[in-house]
């Protein structure tokens, strides 16, 4: 990726656009630009962050009904990265025929070589770890992906609650290897968008 100032990025709404829903492998993009990939629970506010960062209201679908991706999106930002919104996990309700099929997608793409310059790994700030984000961040940490944790819906939380979590929340985090900053957001108030901004177009430049 050509060297350019991340700040220029975190002054001004972000050219994106949609690129396709994939279902399979063959029908992801050709692997020409550094890709962000943004995982997290099925109800976690993928969507919602993803329409803050670009500045779009519905860059993202944001559904009421957690677990409706089925696919994996790809979005070109700026002509020059992607953002990939990867199906959201642990959600109850979906189907094991389902979860299976989506799982091996998910694998497959972070198995086969894709130009990944970040993984970034949403957890509600107003919860205990899940045991599903547990084993996701290990499997990241022991394939050696290079990952961001952002605590999602933390204006949901008052000052000591989210002070507690964060404190919480880190200590998990720690014991699990995870070595990398913790970003607090709010995709509602838009706190923690340029720190975040800031990690994904460092991480892409870099790649």
């Amino acid at each position: 990726m050509d060297a350019t100032p991340t700040a220029f990025f975190l002054t001004m709404p972000l050219h994106a656009r949609f690129e396709i829903g994939a279902v399979s492998p063959q029908q992801f993009p050709d692997p020409v630009f550094p890709e962000i990939a943004f995982v997290g629970r099925s109800n976690v506010g993928k969507s919602s962050l993803l329409n803050m960062l670009v500045g779009a209201r519905q860059l993202a679908r944001v559904s009421t009904t957690p677990g409706k991706t089925r696919e994996i999106n790809f979005f070109l930002v700026e002509e020059r990265l992607r953002f990939v919104d990867l199906p959201g996990y642990g959600y109850a309700k979906t189907s094991q025929r389902n979860r299976r099929a989506w799982g091996q997608l998910i694998t497959t793409y972070f198995e086969i070589g894709r130009p990944i310059a970040s993984v970034i790994l949403l957890i509600d700030s107003r919860l205990r770890l899940q045991d599903s984000d547990v084993g996701v961040l290990r499997w990241f940490i022991e394939g050696g992906y290079p990952v961001q944790v952002v605590l999602t819906k933390i204006d949901k939380l008052k000052q000591g609650e989210r002070v507690y979590q964060e404190r919480l929340l880190r200590g998990a985090l720690e014991s699990l290897g995870y070595r990398n900053t913790l970003l607090l957001l709010s995709s509602l108030k838009g706190i923690g968008k340029k720190e975040l901004l800031h990690s994904i177009f460092r991480a892409a430049e870099s790649s």
